[in-house]
């Protein structure tokens, strides 16, 4: 089996206005899709983060895969590693989203290999890291902070037609109230069990509030995780830290750098997780060092596809950290991978983030994934268990070519709102 020919389709699906510590979700979140097809007309298929370097070096990648048999993942890594170089962790930015390209561009291509070695040999990903250590995912719900409107061509209109989850999409969501009542209609539509909500926007003692208005909605044995996106001074975060122990199943990144995530760990009773001071093995010491988080939020979009995500899955194990999974935008493609990772790693017991509620659209054939009572059940099917939709696939790409987007840049559109706004890394 040898790769063919390489397709890479950036696309833009619509996206509500939601808050985060650096501004404000665009209309349109960018993917990039890479399909891969090999000399007996096999396509595996992989989905990350989009911007124009994304596609152009997974374009520039293309050259390396051709000709190159996918079950040899070490030596298409070597080959891009040799193409490529070096990316170092730093690479990753302040944002609240990691900013590397390069392990964007392995993940892309690795988990479409694993797609077409699983069509090869009639297998499920699952199967091939290593066999099911469970057959359904538990995902969380995942609430933001949000102006009214659902992103795409509506900008900030409403669908006064709409109802249910689609009608609560599309809410202002500014105070506990609302956080309160998004929750109750995304766990009602989807069954989540646990919940997140995206902090970082509004004063601290309002999204402990705010947390502390969940747990009375929905009782004390709903685990509730609040992720400031380290946004908040040690200070601070200790002091929200004291109000929230006991209500709090992790706190996620309430302040920056290992060394403050430790000095907070010290002095709050609550278990912190992380996904952006903790988001490549070059960082593992440094957590050793400082005990900087009791859970690592894993993504292999970041950590660099899917053999690294199991890897580091064994590191958590060894230095007894908890494991869980992170997210953000995301068509089915990615929902499929995160879920087949997930299945297969027996460490990660913590129910997964997710962003797929948000989305409205779809690349695959039959449309968007379901979740069973907030799960995702594990296909047998061969490979990620997914086709592609091809017309739905040129219609997302149209809609990326006339959104006029090349990158993720929420300050631009937090500035459309209130002019002169500006990301701090430290806000409060």
């Amino acid at each position: 089996m040898k790769i063919t020919d390489v397709h890479i389709t950036p696309i833009a699906i619509t996206d509500p206005p939601l808050l985060n510590a650096a501004g404000l979700h665009a209309p349109y979140a960018l993917r990039t899709i890479i399909e891969i097809v090999t000399d007996d007309n096999i396509y595996g298929l992989g989905e990350v983060p989009g911007s124009v370097a994304t596609t152009k070096a997974l374009e520039e990648a293309r050259a390396v895969l051709i000709g190159k048999d996918p079950f040899q993942l070490n030596a298409i890594q070597a080959g891009l590693h040799e193409h490529f170089g070096e990316e170092g962790a730093a690479a990753r930015g302040d944002t609240p989203w990691d900013q590397r390209r390069i392990v964007h561009v392995y993940s892309a291509i690795e988990v479409a290999c694993f797609d077409l070695m699983g069509k090869a040999v009639g297998r499920p990903v699952v199967d091939l890291l290593g066999g099911q250590a469970r057959d359904r995912v538990d995902f969380s719900a995942y609430l933001f902070y949000k102006h009214e409107g659902a992103g795409g061509t509506l900008g900030f209109g409403t669908d006064p037609n709409a109802t249910g989850w689609a009608a609560a999409r599309q809410k202002a969501a500014l105070d506990p109230a609302g956080v309160v009542a998004q929750a109750k209609a995304m766990c009602d539509a989807f069954g989540f069990k646990s919940i997140k909500l995206k902090g970082g926007v509004m004063p601290p003692d309002e999204e402990a509030d705010a947390m502390m208005a969940l747990q009375e909605a929905f009782g004390p044995d709903t685990p509730l995780r609040l992720d400031p996106n380290a946004i908040w001074s040690v200070e601070t975060s200790i002091r929200i830290g004291k109000r929230l122990e006991g209500v709090l199943e992790y706190y996620e990144d309430p302040t920056r750098g290992q060394e403050n995530m430790g000095a907070v760990g010290r002095a709050v009773n609550i278990p912190l997780a992380t996904n952006m001071c903790t988001t490549s093995f070059a960082n593992i010491p440094g957590s050793i060092q400082h005990h900087s988080e009791d859970i690592i939020l894993s993504d292999h979009h970041f950590w660099g596809g899917l053999r690294a995500s199991v890897e580091l899955a064994r590191i958590c194990r060894t230095f007894g950290r908890g494991l869980s999974m992170h997210s953000n935008s995301h068509v089915g493609i990615s929902l499929a991978a995160m879920a087949h990772l997930a299945a297969a790693i027996p460490n990660l017991t913590y129910a997964c983030d997710t962003h797929y509620p948000w989305q409205s659209e779809e690349v695959v054939k039959g449309g968007r994934l379901q979740f069973d009572d907030g799960a995702v059940v594990i296909s047998n099917e061969p490979g990620l268990g997914i086709e592609l939709d091809r017309d739905a696939l040129a219609k997302l790409h149209q809609q990326y070519i006339a959104c006029g987007l090349t990158e993720r840049n929420d300050a631009i559109e937090m500035q459309k709102v209130v002019p002169g706004w500006k990301f701090e890394a430290t806000r409060w």
